[in-house]
């Protein structure tokens, strides 16, 4: 069963979002919060697998109630839901520690995807905000070295720079001719060895890096 917690300051919305997802069998929705600052706290208290994360909310918006929950530890997985098609926010969103970008007005299947995708530890990189914001942001890669990719094997820094441009490990196994059980390896060998929770991170890392540039997808 995938835990839940709704985060958003409408509560009709909420109303709505757990509607859809309590109709799901393997999904159940243990809380509800109406701010960030609740939000963070009960993320603490009722330790959701996944947690959708609205925008604009009082007394603190859903960016820096990310970033905090990110920076307590904690293994819940954020995706963030907003009205607002901005590229900001989704930078902001990922750079935080989401795992996941998703536009309220979305279908509810969409929506109920994106909680088992983020539940299972992928990343939600197929949708054109998230290829769009990667594009923007990440044409002047920081030049100073990341000492970590230094542990990376040349075959995980192909795999890491697939990833970045977006390809499934079904893609990336087909592209470098290997089995698709080897591919999720080095793809876990690559977050372990990187420090990293998902493949939302390692796409910002190898942009960020230079690894991976703007507009390949090799």
């Amino acid at each position: 069963m995938i835990r839940v917690l709704l985060a958003d300051d409408q509560a009709l919305v909420r109303a709505g979002f757990r509607m859809i997802l309590q109709a799901q069998r393997d999904i159940d929705v243990v809380g509800e919060a109406g701010g960030g600052a609740e939000a963070v706290r009960l993320v603490a208290e009722l330790e959701p697998d996944v947690t959708l994360m609205d925008v604009r909310m009082p007394e603190l918006d859903g960016i820096e109630a990310t970033a905090r929950i990110a920076r307590a530890g904690s293994a819940t997985r954020v995706v963030i839901l907003t009205t607002f098609d901005l590229d900001e926010y989704v930078y902001r969103a990922f750079r935080s520690g989401a795992s996941g970008f998703l536009l309220k007005n979305g279908k509810p299947e969409r929506l109920i995807e994106a909680v088992r995708a983020a539940a299972a530890g992928e990343a939600l990189l197929a949708p054109e905000p998230t290829r769009r914001l990667i594009e923007r942001y990440a044409t002047e890669p920081t030049p100073a070295a990341e000492p970590r990719l230094a542990e990376l094997t040349e075959r995980e820094l192909d795999v890491l720079k697939l990833v970045a441009g977006g390809l499934s490990n079904a893609e990336i196994a087909q592209q470098l001719y290997l089995s698709h059980g080897t591919v999720k390896t080095h793809v876990t060998r690559i977050l372990a060895k990187l420090g990293l929770r998902d493949r939302v991170q390692a796409v910002v890392l190898a942009y960020e890096t230079g690894v991976a540039r703007p507009g390949s997808r090799q």
